[in-house]
């Protein structure tokens, strides 16, 4: 629900976290990098993304008065990409080493960067790479799969995005998995790869809880396999809660700005849920 005190309450935690890691930025500015931010994530979570109007709304309600025209406020979002993803995994280093957060969930879920029928003309993207299929709905999609790690209640610490054609057990190279000793990380049996299960346990002792399939090397037990599936459902709630923020279509002139969105989104999703 869009309301005075979480907007507010947003800004402050982003201008907390913006302090506390030493980021300066020029005293004469009018609009601040949290405010800039702050914006963005309003877009994400009330807006669909739609940040022209989230860049009037919060004008309108003087919330920042001097707000950046369109062109201006874009630039400088985009000049803020690193830094969105530095505070997003200062959150992720808080729930993993300060709260001790001892379990996790993996899964990856498919963003289409348009529609199949459209491939041919899709400017954002080109290559065969980025053509993927969503196996639980049988269909191809053209895009990217993001990986995303919650813990137990459904908070995303890590993400990650690879082509919509790589397979999820080779993804699994890819996340830093940046977890402290002792973790569980609970996955869906694509996830299957032992030689990657064996080095996270010996060298950062980690375990890596595939759900097995009936043909796996390595079988489960009946309670095993119960838990598996219990905490999977958490991720799959927290994937379709991301989504539901999304527009129909996520608009973007750029692949880098497309990105950008599409990591704003897991962002607002974050703080909603903690602020």
């Amino acid at each position: 629900m869009l309301t005075k005190d979480k907007i507010i309450g947003i800004f402050c935690f982003i201008d907390d976290l913006l302090k506390t890691s030493g980021h300066h930025e020029d005293s004469r500015r009018q609009v601040s990098d949290s405010e800039v931010i702050t914006t963005a994530i309003v877009s994400s979570l009330y807006f669909g993304g739609h940040q022209d109007r989230s860049r009037c709304f919060m004008k309108m309600m003087n919330f920042v008065p001097r707000m950046l025209d369109k062109s201006r406020f874009n630039r400088r979002l985009h000049a803020l990409a690193e830094l969105i993803c530095s505070l997003f995994m200062q959150i992720g280093w808080y729930f993993k080493y300060i709260s001790c957060e001892m379990s996790y969930v993996l899964d990856s879920f498919p963003v289409a960067v348009c529609d199949n029928i459209r491939i041919s003309n899709c400017k954002l993207l080109q290559g065969k790479q980025w053509r993927g299929k969503q196996s639980s709905m049988r269909r191809y999609f053209y895009g990217i799969k993001v990986q995303l790690l919650v813990t137990k209640d459904g908070i995303p610490v890590e993400f990650g995005y690879v082509p919509g054609s790589e397979n999820d057990s080779v993804s699994l190279k890819k996340l830093p998995m940046n977890l402290p000793a002792e973790s569980e990380v609970f996955a869906d049996s694509a996830y299957t790869n032992y030689e990657i299960e064996d080095q996270l346990m010996e060298c950062d002792q980690i375990a890596l809880k595939v759900h097995r399939k009936s043909n796996a090397k390595r079988k489960d037990s009946a309670s095993a396999a119960f838990i598996k599936e219990y905490m999977r459902k958490r991720v799959e709630t927290t994937i379709s809660e991301i989504k539901g923020l999304f527009l129909r279509k996520i608009h973007a002139v750029t692949f880098k700005g497309w990105l950008l969105k599409i990591t704003l989104f897991i962002f607002a999703f974050t703080l909603n849920k903690i602020v």
